[in-house]
């Protein structure tokens, strides 16, 4: 059991002390996540007719298009007299002090907001249960989440980090490198079917082997970049490996590059065989005539990272650059490390290439 971190000091005490010398009884809540895992939340029963409210620790874990459970739980015994109307409110937070509404509950009345309506509901298993179910999980999603439980005298909160399995890519336009402000980085990753990485993000794919030696922008603000093999070029020999950070820069006037995050598809890339090489007009009414468009960089990412599209051939994209997805490393394609290979962005006008396709999925 651990104490929420908006509850005043003495009250976490309190409610401490309880648990250890008065040895109250428990309740628990199995939670179930979209892979049938599922995680067992504690609460402690009082009766000190406050409003107690558990949220389970760590992240809950799903993938775009997902559904998934933000756990919450509350336990709330009414004094005399004490009305005891519940209100339930989930927000995201969106920055430092910053929250946007997700979905209000009171009584009969149930409210999602935005992009949530219609994607989200109580899971109401019980007594004092105020998980809440997303559906059809999409990037934004990504983030934080604070559950609130409040009557008309008493209130407490717990939060919840919902986490998207996927992966991150570095990205800079045709324009070149260090040519993105902050705003400009986050429709570049919107363009491409992401959005700009956490640091959360970008140091778990330092754990996985990213090395990159040009500086991006993050979700947060941030300019940062991955190297796991120091080099001159990449900020000298000695320097150690780690996540490198430039802190947080001007958001309008300094210029870098992006790493964006994407996560699994809602269809399939491929590589589109014709009888010669094409360009990139010629490339776009391919895949057209084919009943799909042609792939963005997200995509492909994606189809390499989570369907192991493997291909040793060069297509455009939708963007106008070259890339090819390996997942087996061999020789006469491109090196010895899995990834995603650029050959930059070339004149549109050369017929030298492939394309790259997406079909997305059709709906049952």
């Amino acid at each position: 059991i651990f104490c929420s971190l908006q509850m005043s000091l003495g009250t976490c005490w309190q409610f401490c002390f309880l648990w250890v010398v008065v040895l109250q009884p428990f309740q628990t809540l199995e939670v179930a996540s979209d892979k049938g895992r599922r995680k067992i939340v504690h609460v402690l029963e009082d009766e000190s007719g406050a409003v107690v409210v558990q949220t389970a620790p760590g992240k809950v874990l799903t993938h775009r298009g997902g559904t998934i459970i933000l756990p919450c739980r509350y336990h709330y015994e009414p004094a005399e007299g004490d009305s005891d109307e519940i209100r339930i409110k989930w927000t995201k937070v969106t920055d430092l002090m910053t929250f946007s509404d997700v979905f209000v509950a009171m009584g009969r009345q149930k409210k999602g907001f935005g992009s949530y309506k219609g994607r989200t509901f109580l899971q109401e298993a019980g007594q004092g249960d105020a998980s809440l179910i997303i559906q059809n999980v999409t990037l934004k999603d990504y983030g934080r989440y604070e559950c609130e439980v409040t009557n008309e005298l008493e209130d407490d909160t717990g939060l919840v980090e919902l986490d998207l399995k996927g992966v991150i890519f570095p990205y800079h336009p045709r324009l070149g490198r260090y040519t993105l402000n902050f705003h400009e980085a986050q429709k570049a990753c919107t363009d491409q079917d992401g959005i700009l990485a956490s640091y959360d993000q970008l140091h778990e794919a330092w754990l996985e082997g990213l090395d990159w030696c040009n500086a991006g922008w993050l979700e947060d603000g941030s300019v940062q970049y991955p190297i796991k093999r120091p080099r001159e070029e990449c900020g000298k020999k000695e320097t150690p490996v780690g996540v490198r950070n430039y802190g947080y820069r001007h958001k309008d006037d300094e210029r870098y590059d992006a790493f964006c995050f994407t996560s699994n598809l809602n269809g399939k890339v491929y590589f589109l065989k014709t009888y010669r090489k094409l360009n990139y007009t010629e490339a776009v009414k391919t895949c057209e005539n084919d009943g799909s468009t042609v792939a963005k960089v997200g995509q492909l990412y994606a189809a390499w990272k989570t369907q192991l599209l493997d291909h040793c051939e060069a297509g455009w994209l939708q963007d106008g650059s070259i890339r090819y997805p390996i997942v087996n490393p061999r020789s006469q394609c491109g090196g010895l490390e899995p990834g995603v290979r650029s050959l930059g962005f070339p004149d549109k006008k050369y017929k030298l290439f492939g394309v790259y396709c997406y079909k997305k999925r059709e709906k049952d």
